[in-house]
């Protein structure tokens, strides 16, 4: 089965374009070389790629007839990428999630309700004070 099929199949990429596109830009390698969408992959082939800021790297357990169902890959599959590469995805989620300049503009709807519940907390503290 080529390289592409494969990784659509097993439900890598959303689409076959999208696998052509990281096989014409290098991001996919078999074996250790550089694969082109055409690439022949077979039962005990390595490949690696890139996606979403993780170096994935599976091999190929067996080849399926058609896109499977996600309960059903893992039979076509072994996920070999090491466990550091997901917690280093969501050390990145969060640093951008807590980041963000002042002044860069409007505050955001969830922004705005933080604030909003901030400012009720203090003036409700202040008023069980005072009775």
């Amino acid at each position: 089965m080529r390289v592409d099929k494969y990784l659509w199949c097993v439900r890598y990429y959303k689409t076959r374009n999208m696998v052509t596109e990281a096989c014409k830009k290098n991001h996919i390698t078999v074996n250790g070389q550089v694969a082109k969408p055409s690439k022949e992959v077979f039962p005990t082939d390595r490949i690696t790629f890139r996606k979403d800021q993780i170096t994935q790297i599976i091999t190929v357990l067996d080849i399926p007839e058609n896109r499977v169902g996600a309960k059903l890959v893992d039979i076509y599959r072994k996920n070999e990428t090491p466990p550091e590469a997901y917690a280093h995805l969501e050390l990145l989620k969060l640093s951008k999630e807590h980041y963000r300049k002042s002044g860069t503009g409007r505050p955001t709807k969830k922004d705005r309700r933080d604030i909003d519940d901030y400012g009720d907390e203090v003036f409700n503290e202040n008023d069980e004070d005072e009775i």
